[in-house]
């Protein structure tokens, strides 16, 4: 009966592939806390994004959804598409579960070769990869209940066909064995896919993305091991004002994060089609804050852009089957362009908002220059979403009255705030968001968290991308990032600048409104 029911979903689904949905997306994304410049599903639960792949003037989001209710559940493939990574364009859903299990997290990949030969008539296929999870295995007690397996399209991911022989790399007796990252490595002419294994990763090669073969290990002794690691991503990155290419490898981990529960940490090293050898055992973070995790990038941007681009999901499993939204639960955050510096004798990843943000920038104001001392009053209306870009000087931060916090709030008539900034005397960006207005749970949510980092420059520079219930912090160009919720029961209707236990002075400000994508 069960597998009836799926087949059938599926050939309903092919009868109306591509077919956006019939919900009026501008009018239902006024809920309160929704998103306005982060994609988020229309109902239901959202977590992971999968399958990330640009085909033909169109950025592809896959992600893991529930579409039944707002709590993690079965999971399929929801599926949207952007022709700028900004307004997003939701699709009916592209993988249902089946025989085999639940669709878990996966990537997508164009055959451009068509070495899989699932391609027809000279048309590439689109090649999904992902994990199954088997839910009746599972409760049987045995281990091998996740597998990989692939589906694939010849209609730019309009509909998909299951390969018919999945899985396609069968589980070893490892119980977390999933989440692969699949692309092409030209100097071995092999696809290369990265798997979460318990608290490592796999390396496998296949020459068809059928057939695949262990090359290595990689993860043991290195890194956070705090909890499991998943949603890995290998790729390689230029040195940024060199020619060296070096290569990055992403991990997230739940839990274990830097201010708890989950996050991504990052390795850079040398990758040979075969082994992974890392620069140094040093446990790096791409994003400090509570709300940024199992981020990836994007396969197949073509080479004249030439940008790694990762969308992360914007939520902390502590918590996130119990944030207060309504009919939908979990956003992403904004697409973000990677770079890599070698600085302080080291290799760091920086990040940015993609460019593609300033087409939505409205009116622009400035906040005038002034010396902050307590709290300031910016007397301009809160018109949210906005972006908001600050320079403080440092230079005479040995001064015995240069502030010992300083930044900008938020705040409402409840008394409600968030308060974002840099503590001056621990050497910590952080984010206060312990007086928020969302009781949570489980009291994971509230509190002050913390990104370290040591100003050396005389002047420090923060960017804030503020949502209707989020918040992107880019300090020093993108070299420290945190990425967190807030759900105040009324709106913030006022701005301040402060400096606590003495002054600190705003060489610049802007602020400007975004308009809203749907």
């Amino acid at each position: 009966m069960m597998k009836t029911f799926y087949k059938l979903l599926v050939v309903v689904f092919i009868l109306s592939a591509c077919e956006p949905s019939a919900n009026n997306q501008q009018e239902k994304y006024n809920e309160q806390y929704r998103s306005k410049v982060h994609f988020s599903s229309e109902t239901g639960w959202a977590n992971d994004p999968n399958g990330m792949v640009y085909y033909d003037g169109e950025y592809h989001l896959f992600f893991q959804h529930n579409p039944d209710t707002t709590i993690w559940g079965p999971m399929h493939w929801g599926h949207a598409v952007s022709k700028d990574l900004i307004h997003w364009e939701q699709l009916p859903i592209a993988l249902y579960p089946d025989s085999l299990g639940w669709i878990f997290s996966g990537s997508a990949v164009i055959d451009w070769e068509n070495t899989s030969g699932l391609g027809e008539n000279g048309v590439p296929p689109m090649v999904a990869i992902f994990t199954y999870h088997n839910r009746e295995l599972e409760n049987t007690g045995t281990d091998k209940f996740q597998y990989q397996g692939i589906a694939y399209s010849l209609d730019k991911g309009c509909s998909w066909t299951k390969y018919e022989n999945n899985p396609v790399l069968p589980n070893p007796g490892i119980r977390d064995f999933r989440d692969p990252k699949v692309m092409w490595h030209p100097e071995s002419e092999k696809w290369i896919m990265t798997l979460a294994v318990l608290d490592h990763i796999n390396f496998y090669s296949s020459p068809n993305l059928i057939d695949w073969t262990l090359e290595s290990e990689f993860g043991t002794g290195i890194g956070a091991h705090g909890g499991v690691w998943e949603c890995p991503d290998l790729f390689p990155l230029q040195i940024e004002g060199t020619d060296e290419i070096k290569w990055v490898l992403l991990v997230s981990i739940n839990p274990g994060g830097p201010n708890g529960g989950s996050a991504t940490q990052y390795f850079v090293g040398e990758f040979d089609g075969h082994v992974f050898e890392p620069h140094g055992e040093k446990t790096k973070w791409l994003d400090y804050g509570k709300d940024n995790y199992a981020g990836v990038t994007w396969s197949d941007i073509p080479d004249e852009d030439g940008r790694r681009i990762l969308i992360g999901w914007m939520n902390n499993w502590q918590y996130a089957n119990k944030i207060p939204t309504s009919v939908w639960r979990g956003a992403f955050t904004l697409p973000r362009t990677l770079e890599l510096t070698e600085i302080y004798h080291d290799y760091l990843l920086v990040s940015h908002p993609v460019k593609e943000l300033n087409k939505i920038k409205l009116d622009t104001k400035e906040i005038p220059t002034s010396k902050i001392e307590e709290e300031m009053e910016i007397n301009l209306k809160p018109e949210y979403p906005m972006e908001i870009d600050l320079s403080f000087n440092t230079g005479n931060n040995t001064a015995i009255n240069f502030g010992e916090r300083f930044g900008i709030q938020f705040a409402n008539d409840k008394n409600e705030l968030v308060k974002i900034g840099y503590d001056n005397l621990n050497k910590l960006f952080f984010i206060d968001r312990s007086n928020c207005g969302w009781d949570s749970p489980n009291q994971e949510f509230a509190g002050i968290h913390y990104a370290p980092y040591v100003v050396s420059s005389p002047s420090l520079d923060i960017k804030l991308i503020i949502d209707e219930s989020s918040v992107e912090l880019f300090a020093v160009d993108g070299l420290v990032v945190m990425t967190e919720q807030f759900f105040s029961n009324e709106k913030f209707t006022m701005i301040s600048l402060f400096s606590e236990k003495g002054e600190v002075e705003l060489l610049k400000g802007n602020i400007s409104k975004l308009s809203s994508i749907w």
